[in-house]
């Protein structure tokens, strides 16, 4: 017997002025998280399934910390170091600037896609970025095209 899985969409009216988390993967298998801040400017993949995202984020969060906080700005970016010591990168959205994001925090043991449950790589399957992950500014647009700045 087949399951069938609802996918909630979450909707751009929704995540437009509050905080938004959504990942995605690079073409080496890396993952980042990235903190939207209000910014709505996030791929269309992303917002395809609220039971995915939720999924991921517990897979990831109940990963166990494997490294340091490595937060090179600092700061206030330390606190948002907690997925990178489970190995994603974060990124940060740049104030005022539509789907530009930072890297906050950098994992030196990179968490690699293939290490998640199979329907979380799926779900990752459709939002890998071309540009790698580690660079300073990434710009995304809303069709999950990347391009590093």
């Amino acid at each position: 017997m087949t399951e069938t899985v609802q996918h909630t969409i979450i909707t751009r009216e929704e995540i437009r002025g509050v905080e938004f988390d959504w990942f995605a993967r690079d073409e080496a298998g890396h993952i980042a998280q990235f903190l939207a801040a209000g910014d709505d400017t996030v791929p269309s993949a992303a917002l395809a399934s609220e039971e995915l995202l939720e999924a991921l984020h517990v897979s990831i969060d109940t990963l166990p910390e494997s490294e340091p906080v490595n937060a090179p700005a600092g700061g206030f970016d330390a606190h948002l170091a907690g997925p990178q010591q489970r190995g994603a990168f974060v990124y940060d959205a740049v104030p005022g600037e539509a789907g530009l994001y930072r890297l906050a925090a950098l994992p030196v043991r990179p968490l690699k896609v293939d290490t998640l449950p199979e329907r979380l790589q799926v779900y990752l399957g459709t939002l890998i970025l071309t540009a790698p992950l580690g660079s300073p500014l990434l710009r995304i647009d809303p069709q999950g095209q990347a391009a590093a700045e």
